[in-house]
């Protein structure tokens, strides 16, 4: 639906978007994620035509769009902030592309009940947009914007003004729609939780570039560096040494000594200097070893409780910075309570180490 082809953006002197190119599919819900100026805004907004792109060309549906008006192109927009008409009812605001189009006034609300059914707020067609809680206001930007039934629906960070429990309520509510309609969804965050539950497929963007697009699993199971590693989810990064001929995936991690490794599809050489890299989740934490398992020894230095889990901090030789640890904290039976101190085993499954590129 959206090829994205060598696209640049420069504003004077600095280069907000670098040769990006992205292919995306038909009926995909696609994010666009990175911290602020990453370029993930600026490349949405040349999508729909709110900026021109340097250099690059850009495709709806095998349209070219380097000539194309915003109002001209298959697309419509979402904006965090709603941009709701203050002074018309719901029904009016979302009429108000169709209204544009001449459309009669009984083919009109014909169509916003549907949208009102469609975005489970039947019966709210009077109400002012005074009267509406954020996430209803939200349904009605959606509805607006749905309406005109575009061919990608471009989202810009439509749940950031929301409060926890109901973005992630809107969450699922957003991907069930786009699932329902079957649309060409294309969402920036910086909101990596987010982009995770909605997106089928997610680019994370660095400093004008894509540096990695992959699904949620392929990002967070098999980052290809370690700027995506460090940016998706937490990670514990040991500096280390490939071992015997790269083949092998033996590797001398500092703190932990010889380990078996995943050294992914890169081929490594002896004495390779390499970073290799565990999640707090691929850890264990045990009074004594069994044996069974590689194991070092630690002590806890810190403790964050979160409700349904943990992070233990654990000191190890050979490493200056703790090693956050994820565990269960279940009710009642919270064996690490007030820890600190404690001595510990840290274990893992030598599957739960990659290894990526020393930068």
């Amino acid at each position: 639906m959206i090829t994205i082809r060598n696209v640049s953006k420069a504003f004077g002197r600095v280069q907000a978007v670098q040769d990006v190119s992205l292919e995306i599919a038909r009926g995909e819900f696609f994010s666009l994620l990175g911290a602020s100026g990453s370029g993930k805004t600026t490349l949405l907004r040349m999508i729909a035509g709110f900026e021109g792109v340097s250099a690059g060309q850009i495709f709806i549906d095998g349209q070219e769009m380097q000539d194309t008006p915003p109002h001209r192109r298959p697309i419509n927009m979402v904006f965090q902030s709603y941009a709701i008409f203050p002074h018309l009812n719901v029904r009016d605001n979302i009429a108000y592309g169709l209204r544009r189009l001449g459309m009669p006034r009984a083919e009109q609300d014909r169509q916003v009940e549907e949208m009102l059914e469609l975005i489970a707020l039947p019966g709210y067609g009077a109400r002012k947009a005074s009267q509406l809680s954020g996430g209803q206001m939200q349904r009605v930007a959606l509805a607006r914007a749905l309406i005109l039934k575009p061919k990608v629906l471009l989202l810009d960070e439509p749940l950031g003004a929301l409060d926890k429990q109901l973005r992630e309520q809107m969450q699922l509510e957003l991907r069930g729609l786009q699932r329902r309609l079957g649309i060409t969804f294309v969402l920036v965050t910086h909101d990596q939780e987010e982009a995770f539950t909605l997106s089928d497929r997610v680019a994370v963007m660095a400093q004008g570039a894509v540096v990695q697009v992959d699904s949620p699993a392929g990002l967070y199971d098999r980052p290809r560096n370690r700027q995506v590693a460090a940016f998706v989810g937490n990670m514990n990064f040991f500096e280390a040494r490939m071992a015997g001929d790269g083949r092998t995936g033996m590797a001398e991690i500092a703190g932990l000594g010889m380990q078996a490794v995943n050294s992914g599809s890169a081929r490594r050489s002896e004495g390779e200097r390499v970073v290799a890299a565990i999640r707090p989740e691929g850890l264990g934490i045990v009074i004594a070893p069994d044996g069974q398992a590689p194991a070092v020894a630690g002590r806890i230095v810190a403790r964050q409780y979160l409700g349904g889990r943990q992070i233990l901090h654990v000191a190890i030789e050979g490493r200056d910075a703790p090693v956050a640890v994820a565990a269960p904290a279940r009710p009642g039976e919270d064996d690490w309570a007030g820890a600190e101190g404690q001595a510990v085993w840290l274990t893992w499954r030598p599957q739960a180490i990659s290894i990526l590129d020393a930068e």
